[in-house]
């Protein structure tokens, strides 16, 4: 989260973790070394060596952005400098010995090139162009504010005089393409971090426990990958719910337009359109997916209900993502829109604006097909008793995500949001938990987890208890690591605050 808000600490954050880390290698190492290798050609080592090199190489590039000039960390706006902020004068003697550059042009505002373009033109400007220019200006002092902060944190972090303008230098003789390569890559590390660190610790259970061997591990991987998805489904459910993607419309707010929010922005569906998407993406692939532990061999009832399952995601996905479509609204409401082209004296009554409803999305075709998979799943046969009640739980689970999120549509169509800022149904919270502890108790419903289970006395009771302390931590956790990115954030905002005073 440091990381993502741009934080001053995010680059001694990783360095410790990095540390902990290596710890964590040494010993592992150490343990490997002096016991018998019990789990052959697993996954898990090889991707332990891989993640930790892939973070290596963020936390260099993080040093090297930490020391470099701005135009090669950003690659585009890097000629802007302060026009006023109040800073320690030595200090600032040392960031001038290191970029010289900034000293022509500490005195001009943002918008002024320096070549003559910051006098008085012959035409006025419009009122929107007044306020583009502000902007502009605003954002370039923070991008200068922001630099020379970044400065000072390399002065402190690095501790070594010759350290820091030594790689100062590097990244200076590095060409744009390279170091726009590098910060590409760090941001999605940053991206896929989370997902990554959660296939290492699935994969370090699996190697642990010493499971999914031979033809099994169809079946692990498809309880994985599908438990997995619904997972990271909840924590994204709860994040809309605390505010996360609001700029997109999908924290229940209004979708800011455009002015406040970028093009880029506006072009980025709805969240149900997503969702719909990866309904229809898991039906259409696996389709084909279904008999891969039993190759060969004859079909059962159980994979044709499977494939029927299937199909349902794939239906279901498809007729979600034509009602999120815009041009099939418009096509939809073509003949009534014809009425209103004749021009007649009702045209421009209050009848033909857009409903309310409008404003925001409510598409309640994923949570049903989610609705059905958990009833179909808590009354799917298994082969032992144990197995029918785990599967029974994380259905019955996913039934109450989808109760909750139907309690979610009928507040918003009751009253639809007409804020920019996110709305926070209360329904989205159950919504969440439920999705969450579903998809950890899908995982753990796999063959050789109840086997183990059965075979150590344990019924099904011992997962779901488990399970729900787990995801309310989880959720906590969330929370509170989303609330130290707004602190990070909130960290910037006195000096970029005394920045636009400046202006005014």
């Amino acid at each position: 989260m440091l990381s993502v808000a741009r934080s001053r600490l995010a680059c001694a954050t990783q360095i410790a973790f990095f540390g902990l880390n290596a710890f964590g290698l040494l010993f592992g190492t150490i343990y490997n070394g002096r016991t018998p290798d019990m789990y052959e050609n697993n996954l898990h080592h090889t991707l332990g060596w891989a993640i930790t090199w892939v973070v290596l190489a963020q936390i260099l590039i993080g040093l090297l952005r930490l020391c470099a000039n701005d135009h090669k960390i950003e690659g585009s706006q890097g000629e802007e400098r302060l026009a006023f902020m109040h800073i320690d004068t030595d200090d600032m003697s040392g960031y001038h010995q290191m970029h010289p550059e900034s000293v022509a042009s500490m005195h001009r505002y943002s918008h002024d090139s320096g070549h003559g373009t910051g006098s008085n033109t012959s035409r006025s400007p419009s009122p929107a162009g007044l306020l583009q220019e502000k902007d502009e200006e605003t954002l370039g002092l923070e991008d200068q504010a922001r630099d020379y902060d970044t400065y000072r944190e390399s002065q402190r972090l690095l501790g070594s005089a010759k350290l820091s303008p030594l790689l100062s230098r590097v990244s200076q003789a590095m060409p744009n393409r390279l170091w726009n390569l590098m910060i590409w890559y760090y941001d999605m590390v940053d991206i896929l971090i989370l997902i990554i660190g959660f296939v290492a610790i699935l994969t370090g259970l699996v190697t642990y426990g010493g499971v999914f061997r031979g033809k099994n591990i169809f079946n692990g991987l498809a309880h994985a990958v599908k438990g997995g998805i619904f997972f990271w489904y909840g924590l994204l459910t709860l994040s809309r719910w605390m505010g996360c993607f609001a700029e997109y419309g999908w924290a229940w707010n209004v979708r800011p337009p455009l002015g406040i929010v970028s093009a880029r922005q506006l072009k980025v569906p709805s969240a149900e359109f997503v969702e719909s998407f990866v309904i229809f993406l898991y039906g259409s692939t696996n389709v084909f997916l279904e008999h891969l532990a039993a190759w060969g061999e004859a079909w059962t009832a159980q994979d044709l209900e499977h494939v029927s399952i299937s199909i349902m995601f794939f239906g279901g996905g498809l007729f979600g993502m034509l009602v999120e479509s815009r041009k099939i609204r418009e096509l939809l409401n073509a003949s009534l829109s014809q009425w209103n082209a004749n021009g007649d004296q009702y045209s421009l009554e209050e009848r033909w604006a857009p409903p309310k409803t409008y404003s925001s999305s409510m598409n309640p075709f994923p949570a049903l097909i989610i609705l059905l998979l958990g009833l179909m799943m808590s009354s799917h046969h298994q082969h032992s008793m144990v197995s029918t009640m785990v599967h029974k739980q994380w259905g019955m689970l996913f039934v109450g995500f989808a109760l909750a999120r139907t309690v979610t549509y009928i507040l918003a169509y009751l009253s639809p949001p007409s804020s920019y800022l996110p709305s926070r149904p209360p329904s989205e919270i159950i919504a969440s938990f439920c999705l969450i502890s579903g998809g950890l108790i899908f995982i753990a419903s796999n063959k050789d987890t109840v086997a183990a289970m059965e075979s150590h006395d344990l019924n099904a009771m011992f997962v779901f208890t488990v399970t729900m302390g787990w995801t309310a931590f989880l959720m906590a956790w969330e929370i509170i690591v989303l609330a130290i990115k707004g602190w990070a954030v909130g960290r910037r905002r006195p000096a970029n605050n005394a920045i636009g005073r400046t202006l005014s």
